[in-house]
């Protein structure tokens, strides 16, 4: 008889009072991350989220759908030539709709002038607002269409967003000054570096804050040091081919993960070793920086994260729309961190330099 009620205990459903007892918090709290209110602390919205998960907890969609005006259907746009940042950014979009009970609507871009008719096939699909995540949250056209629609908007990983739509970034102005200060105290005096696409103001603030990191170390930055990429991994093995050959630094700090794994990749071929001939450093902490050897001294971009609190964010602007408030325009900025693993190292003499043949 025991048996048989251990057995039902066990296959009873995970309820949210379940999950408020794991979290440590009230059923109220729970209900409040769920439905993506923002009157919730980041730290125990962070836990109620790990308890969700771990209890494998599925709110009740039919019960959440009724007890709604409508259902609710936002839009992602979405084109990013790192494979990697983009699966990280959807899946913490999906599983922040799907936490939500709001239905997620993925529109590919092809390209930058497709923009303007990738927007207007979200709007013909009855979407309520969309997320213009890099580089679509840099676009004219894709904000001037959303506004032509009347959609609501969340810009994600803007360098410089508009004060007039909501968004979320994080400083990379900072996050590039510190990285860059960190190879400089490793002793590092030639550090070259990879800039990002030139449409995105995300990796103009990266340059700025490489820039400032350079002259605090009270290092000089010339021309010769500086190349243009594209944050695709093609890009990164041109810009790494160029600053080898024509600057030799001890060690380059590209604007994301994919450059520099592209840079790790001609310096084996030029047989330089990591990080005793050359460190490198990279922005971002996607996957990608734990698949190359040396793992990859970058800084961590929270990329899901961000996603999920665009979602939270167009959720609470759609439901104030309807309720018929003003719009409350919020930019969050959320914490970066820098993640220091093998790729970089101490300044090595110059002789230990010296590529084999």
């Amino acid at each position: 008889m025991a048996r048989k009620q251990t057995r039902r205990r066990r296959g009873k459903a995970v309820t949210i009072h379940d999950v408020a007892r794991h979290a440590g918090v009230s059923t109220m709290t729970v209900s409040r991350v769920i439905n993506a209110r923002a009157n919730v602390l980041e730290e125990t919205r962070s836990r109620v989220q790990a308890s969700i998960k771990r209890l494998r907890f599925s709110p009740n969609q039919a019960a959440r759908i009724l007890a709604s005006a409508d259902t609710m259907q936002l839009g992602v746009l979405y084109s990013n030539p790192s494979a990697a940042y983009l699966s990280e950014f959807l899946l913490g979009s999906l599983d922040q709709a799907r936490l939500s009970g709001v239905q997620l609507v993925l529109e590919q871009c092809k390209g930058v002038g497709s923009e303007r008719e990738a927007v207007q096939r979200l709007a013909k699909a009855g979407i309520h607002g969309v997320i213009l995540p890099a580089p679509h949250c840099d676009s004219e056209p894709a904000l001037k269409a959303a506004e032509d629609a009347g959609l609501a908007v969340v810009l994600v990983a803007s360098g410089r967003p508009s004060p007039s739509h909501c968004a979320v970034s994080i400083n990379d102005f900072e996050a590039a000054r510190a990285m860059t200060l960190h190879l400089a105290g490793l002793g590092h005096k030639r550090i070259g570096f990879i800039n990002g696409h030139p449409n995105q103001t995300a990796s103009g603030q990266r340059f700025r804050g490489f820039i400032e990191g350079m002259t605090e170390a009270g290092l000089p930055v010339g021309s010769e040091q500086v190349t243009q990429g594209f944050f695709s991994y093609r890009s990164g093995l041109t810009a790494a081919e160029r600053l080898l050959e024509n600057y030799g630094p001890t060690a380059i700090f590209a604007s994301n993960d994919d450059m520099a794994a592209a840079t790790m990749a001609v310096a084996h071929r030029k047989g330089l070793d990591v990080p005793h001939d050359l460190a490198v450093a990279g922005f971002d902490d996607t996957p990608v920086a734990t698949t190359v050897w040396p793992e990859l001294t970058t800084v961590r971009q929270p990329i899901a994260e961000m996603a999920r609190e665009a979602v939270r964010l167009l959720i609470e602007q759609v439901r104030g729309r309807r309720a018929g408030k003003p719009a409350k325009v919020q930019h969050k900025l959320l914490k970066f961190s820098l993640i220091k693993r093998e790729s970089s190292g101490k300044a090595a003499k110059p002789q230990r330099r010296k590529a084999r043949p």
